[in-house]
């Protein structure tokens, strides 16, 4: 992972340099300390390798890696919002530091500064790359809605949670990765490969969170563990242990349903999930795509391509603890 740290210290330091005007402080103070909280940077790192794979350096990627990333704190900042979460990465949610109005504007600093960040490529690049984020962003809006409409859906498929998915987490990182290749002038058959990479790993890292969600260490994840039980949100898991406790005529699905967050909810999920397979079957989900993102990748290897760094990136992602 030595690698992978350079490339994290490198935009930490990227990141606390950047310029946001200072007044009014209740403007620019909670973008400072939302980007302050840190983070796995992992989309924004994508960017890097991704540029360096076709001999771009990292001085010249940054910007679009910082457009990648402001933008995924944007998104993250009105997600909290709507989730009404109360902490993020350990700490609080800048709508319950501050307040929800201040939360919104914060958001929309840190869209408007994305832009910024891609408008430092006046030349041939900048269409294409414009294009491609105003599309992926779009497509995040869409992934937000269809999660909140499945809260008040009586059913959801699995494969509508997956194209939620999609959507929501994983058009990003394809994203991140294709803007590195764009800058690299590459063709489409490696953008395509590139960003096939970034969605079917983003899936699998997204069915990986909804896991975590529930089994993860506290301390470790820096989110509050088993959220989306006590709201019976339709995770992956949620969705398969729903299927399997159909078709054996388990009853104890229905009263996880309707228990009562403080009648040790999440801990009867826990167990239950595990006992009718509903976790091994969404790792089992987790691995396929897994194996997508990996395809992808071996493309990009028989046109004589380096993707050690995204192979060692893909496997600390779907190994991590938090």
């Amino acid at each position: 992972m030595n690698d992978l740290s350079q490339y994290a210290a490198y935009l930490e330091n990227q990141i606390k340099n950047l310029k946001l005007d200072d007044e009014p402080r209740n403007l620019f103070d909670p973008p400072r300390y939302f980007l302050s909280l840190g983070g796995k940077r992992m989309r924004p790192i994508l960017t890097l390798i991704s540029g360096e794979i076709f001999n771009i350096p990292k001085e010249e990627s940054i910007h679009a890696a910082l457009c990648i990333e402001l933008f995924h704190n944007f998104s993250l900042i009105h997600d909290d919002i709507m989730d009404e979460a109360p902490v993020r990465r350990g700490k609080p949610t800048v709508h319950i530091k501050w307040d929800s109005k201040t939360a919104i504007l914060c958001g929309d600093v840190l869209f408007v500064e994305a832009f910024k960040q891609l408008a430092k490529y006046p030349d041939h690049r900048f269409p294409l790359l414009l294009k491609r984020f105003n599309e992926t962003a779009i497509e995040v809006c869409q992934g937000q809605q269809f999660d909140m409409d499945f809260e008040s859906l009586p059913d959801v498929s699995e494969s509508e949670y997956i194209e939620m998915i999609r959507l929501k987490t994983s058009v990003l990182l394809g994203c991140a990765l294709e803007l590195g290749a764009i800058l690299g002038n590459q063709d489409e058959e490696a953008r395509r490969n590139l960003y096939g990479f970034g969605v079917s790993l983003g899936i699998a890292f997204q069915i990986q969170d909804d896991i975590l969600d529930l089994y993860g260490d506290p301390e470790l994840f820096g989110k509050q563990v088993g959220g989306d039980i006590l709201s019976n949100k339709k995770t992956l898991l949620f969705l398969k242990a729903k299927e399997i406790a159909l078709s054996t005529n388990d009853s104890r699905f229905d009263k996880l349903v309707q228990m009562q967050p403080a009648n040790d909810k999440i801990e009867f999920a826990k167990t239950l999930f595990e006992e009718i397979g509903a976790k091994n079957a969404s790792q089992q989900t987790m691995n396929a795509y897994y194996d997508q993102a990996m395809e992808n990748l071996q493309q990009l290897e028989q046109k004589g391509l380096r993707t050690d760094t995204l192979r060692e990136l893909a496997k600390f992602l779907l190994t991590r603890k938090l």
